[in-house]
């Protein structure tokens, strides 16, 4: 080994380690900056709602109080809202991953006539709509409207979930569609067992989208059954109590509570620091069992025969 190479690999090696410690820091420094906020807000919804008041909170509460989240659970309907919104989380999760699983495998086949009629429709759907009026009339017509299916129905199909799951279909091999089909499989028996085995990365992509979108939704609460309490949701129960502290506590004063915690008082930032914690708690537990396959079902088309 001549002097010329050997000077070459130490070069490498110091550009590797300084390369290492940049990455290093970087990474540090950007899960500093993800975290602190997710921290904060936790210490601020275990602390004293007049004290909050004075700020100067960052990881750790100043004054431990759990009366922000004693408000968050006496609420009347809290319970009920979170029935039903760990209901159309599960069911509208499940309904919509079949739905746009069974279409995107019918729009990946090659020998599908109108393959490309239906996608370029769905695509339109992507960019245009009616509006709220006509689609509140439709749900009207259809007896949507002052119903749990209200939330399920409507986002069973997602055109964006849809081109998605296509795309990750059409990356997977035709040799083993064939393979199938020689054996005497049908479409349903290639769906049920080639396809979406090879498909549980997209399928967890699309899950945990979807199942977000369903547990922090509001807005149809509102817009659909705003006079009907036993459908309504965890997120418009939430919103409804952090309107109604902000509007006692003039936006930013505390709010008296009387009994034992007399000397407790809750204002808006911690009632909705509280409320925050206490929506976010179950997707970041959900998040790890779906990490592995999350990543890989972004890398779409990564198979390549």
């Amino acid at each position: 080994m001549n002097y010329d190479a050997v000077k070459r690999k130490k070069k490498m090696a110091t550009s590797d380690l300084v390369f290492t410690i940049c990455n290093t820091i970087f990474l540090v420094l950007f899960a500093v900056v993800t975290l602190y906020p997710v921290i904060n807000t936790v210490a601020y919804s275990f602390n004293d709602g007049a004290d909050s008041i004075r700020g100067g909170i960052h990881l750790i509460p100043r004054k431990f109080s759990v009366k922000a989240y004693q408000t968050v659970f006496n609420k009347d309907g809290i319970i009920t809202g979170a029935k039903i919104t760990v209901a159309r989380t599960v069911l509208g999760t499940l309904t919509s991953l079949a739905a746009n699983a069974l279409l995107s495998f019918i729009l990946s086949r090659k020998r599908f006539v109108f393959r490309s009629g239906l996608s370029l429709f769905w695509i339109v759907t992507m960019y245009a709509s009616g509006g709220m009026i006509p689609t509140m009339v439709l749900f009207k017509a259809m007896g949507l409207t002052g119903s749990f299916w209200v939330y399920v129905v409507p986002g069973m199909v997602s055109a964006f979930n849809i081109m998605v799951m296509r795309t990750f279909m059409n990356g997977i091999p035709d040799s083993f569609e064939e393979s199938a089909q020689m054996d005497g499989a049908g479409y349903m028996t290639i769906f049920v067992k080639i396809i979406s085995p090879l498909c549980k990365p997209v399928y967890a992509t699309i899950a945990l989208f979807v199942a977000v979108y369903q547990w922090n939704s509001w807005f149809d609460a509102m817009l659909y059954n705003r006079m009907n309490d036993e459908y309504t949701t965890l997120q418009y129960e939430l919103m409804k109590l952090l309107s109604s502290v902000t509007n006692a506590s003039g936006g930013s004063g505390n709010t008296n509570v009387t009994g034992e915690a007399a000397k407790e008082t809750v204002t808006g930032i911690t009632v909705r620091s509280a409320a925050t914690v206490v929506t976010i708690v179950p997707i970041i537990c959900l998040y790890p069992f779906l990490q592995n396959y999350f990543v890989t079902g972004l890398t779409i088309g990564g198979v390549k025969e």
